[in-house]
């Protein structure tokens, strides 16, 4: 009886540490979520896992979005709303695009100015985009891409900010 309860408690005891490769599989292991932005995810063996909120942060001074919000699921139609400082326009208005996972445009739209764009503050925007989501779908990531307007077409002057998103 003795040596059956301690085999059993040998057994428990030597589970191995499930090994998780990113923020998802931690949290779905039942580990501890920090309430910080972006979230984080601390494994029993120590191990920090970040969520993925694209660059948001990075370009939080030229660029805000209110609307979607990174990792939220989306449907269509799908409005857009943030704000971004005036240079990211060029006559009131930049290209929006939703993309799936394997980089594939999904569709595309323009975010209006909602204010005078003449200016370095920032100025609100909205964006409506329609899209259908294919019944042979198996992976519903995708990201929302906010391209700056770049006119003169000289690559250093491009710039977007990139969320993930959930595509239904």
């Amino acid at each position: 009886m003795f040596l059956a309860g301690f085999f059993i408690w040998w057994k428990l005891s030597n589970k191995p540490l499930e090994l998780f490769t990113n923020f998802e599989e931690c949290v779905a292991g039942g580990n501890t979520v920090l309430e910080s932005y972006p979230h984080q995810c601390i494994s029993v063996d120590g191990k920090s896992f970040s969520e993925n909120i694209g660059n948001e942060l990075e370009k939080a001074n030229l660029i805000r979005l209110d609307s979607p919000r990174p990792n939220e699921s989306i449907k269509s139609p799908l409005i857009v709303k943030g704000e971004a400082r005036g240079n990211w326009f060029f006559k009131a208005s930049f290209l929006v695009i939703l993309a799936d996972w394997d980089g594939r445009i999904i569709t595309q739209g323009i975010a209006t100015a909602q204010n005078d764009w003449m200016t370095t503050d920032f100025v609100p925007f909205e964006a409506l985009l329609t899209f259908s989501v294919g019944l042979d779908t198996y992976n519903h990531r995708g990201s929302l891409i906010l391209q700056k307007d770049n006119p003169s077409g000289l690559t250093e002057y491009d710039d977007a900010l990139e969320i993930p998103v959930m595509i239904f």
